[in-house]
């Protein structure tokens, strides 16, 4: 049997009704669309959807716990205020992570004080979730921890079971089926300190298009902000280049760009999956714009509404 071609996401050995769909899903932060992001109730939701896996981001705690939250601070989806690296993991468990977005949760997906989610909490839920399932688990850059963030999450990972060279971890209750972790960063140094472990096919760069707007939010706490503006610009473009150096060069079989990045580079795009690239984008709510990524050989997705987008990459009457 022959292999599959690079633009088909699937191998033949997986389920048919898996090969049916033309890229696979992961929900970003979870079903974070409809629950609160990066919480128990989002990710659940996730995994009863069908998502094909979970995006995750992943920032260390004063005591030094991976855990799963997007910001820097808590400011934005608690009731609490801070940064994560400076809160113990049992201050953060005290805080309310829902009710910004989400007044009541449905029962079955565990009460307030069971909301946030650590690195360990992710991965037991989704080895007891009875089917395969791939983690892409984000490293949060810049950290005050440096390289402690890859070396926690490993040390997680290897507590359950994952194995670097196939980067799986056994789930089930005979090891039937499997979690397979990919790491991913916009940082091109958290890849290229985790390539000593991780296979170049289990290593996403992430990439998106550097605007003013963009460098304006980087801008927005810092002092002296015009004065560094061009700096900062620089060194936004110069870390682009150099996550796009590490898939052209191999070192990440991943490609991880933002939506606007794909509209901006469709000739790169269209080259990386004719090498035999991997391409996760994010993040895709809109059937049209999914059907933009198919047309050009774009194997994952990522969105904010799983199963919108299984929808969207299901072929009529083969779902």
């Amino acid at each position: 049997m022959s292999a599959p071609s690079p633009a088909d996401p699937f191998d033949a050995r997986e389920p048919a009704a898996l090969r049916r769909r033309r890229a696979k899903i992961f929900a970003h932060r979870g079903a974070s669309g409809l629950f609160p992001e990066h919480t128990r109730a989002a990710y659940r939701r996730a995994i009863e959807e069908g998502a094909d896996g979970l995006e995750i981001d992943l920032h260390l705690t004063a005591d030094g716990e991976p855990v799963c939250f997007h910001d820097a601070t808590v400011d934005r989806t608690s009731n609490g205020t801070g940064s994560v690296a400076e809160l113990s993991l049992a201050h953060m468990r005290t805080l309310d992570f829902t009710s910004w977005k989400t007044p009541r949760l449905p029962g079955d997906y565990g009460g307030r004080d069971q909301q946030l989610m650590t690195l360990a909490d992710v991965l037991e839920l989704m080895i007891d979730a009875g089917r395969d399932l791939d983690l892409a688990v984000e490293l949060k850059h810049p950290s005050p921890y440096g390289d402690r963030l890859e070396n926690k999450a490993l040390r997680t990972l290897l507590r359950f079971g994952w194995d670097p060279e196939t980067s799986v971890i056994p789930a089930g209750e005979f090891g039937q089926h499997a979690v397979t972790v990919s790491f991913m960063s916009f940082y091109p140094g958290s890849l290229v300190y985790l390539a000593d472990m991780v296979a170049p096919d289990k290593l996403c760069a992430l990439l998106s298009s550097v605007t003013e707007a963009q460098v304006q939010k980087r801008l927005e706490k810092m002092p002296l902000a015009m004065a560094v503006r061009p700096v900062v610009a620089a060194v936004m473009r110069g870390t682009l280049r150099d996550s796009e150096a590490l898939v052209w060069n191999g070192r990440a079989g991943i490609a991880g760009p933002g939506l606007a990045y794909v509209k901006d580079h469709r000739a790169e795009v269209k080259a990386w999956v004719a090498r035999g690239s991997r391409l996760r984008v994010w993040t895709v709510d809109d059937s049209q714009d999914a059907g933009l990524l198919l047309e050009l050989g774009v194997q994952e997705i990522t969105t904010n509404y799983p199963a919108r987008m299984l929808q969207a990459v299901t072929p009529a009457g083969r779902g």
